[in-house]
């Protein structure tokens, strides 16, 4: 996703986006093992971008807010603040091109996921609409999406 790689460390994070906003990180850290803390979570408020970092602090997963997050393309199609049916529609369409069953994939209530791309396309309110607010996952996360990263990371904000 741009200049951000998984795996990242939130050091790393902070300096691809330096050149975008001024501020831009507010952590989240977690008490680990051995009396040592660590940063899980990483928001970037004048973007609506939040970076999810596992216990290693490496990046593993990217959640672009609806409303206030920068737009993401893929293949050309504009994921971010969209109606959700269309996205899944055009997520089932793509689909269509694959490998059966390898490609689409359904987590909570609904929302649509692919593999290949390793976005979630969660829904989130605006107003009285619901928008598309993409989840980004490393590849090893598409077995089990919604265990690779935190409850928060899956509910609107």
């Amino acid at each position: 996703m741009g200049p951000l790689r998984f795996g990242m460390r939130p050091a790393d994070v902070t300096a691809a986006l330096g050149g975008i906003t001024r501020n831009p990180q507010h952590h989240t850290r977690a008490a680990l093992p051995q009396d040592r803390y660590g940063t899980v979570k990483g928001e970037c408020w004048g973007l609506g971008l939040t970076f999810y970092y596992g216990l290693d602090e490496r990046l593993r997963g990217i959640s672009v807010d609806a409303s206030k997050g920068p737009q993401v393309f893929a293949d050309g199609t504009a994921l971010v603040g969209r109606v959700p049916s269309e996205v899944e529609q055009w997520i089932i369409d793509r689909s269509e091109t694959r490998e059966p069953f390898s490609e689409l994939f359904y987590v909570k209530l609904g929302e649509p996921g692919s593999a290949s791309l390793g976005v979630v396309v969660c829904a989130q309110r605006a107003g009285d609409r619901l928008l598309t607010r993409p989840v980004f996952l490393p590849h090893e996360a598409m077995h089990a999406p919604t265990r690779f990263l935190p409850a928060d990371a899956w509910t609107s904000p």
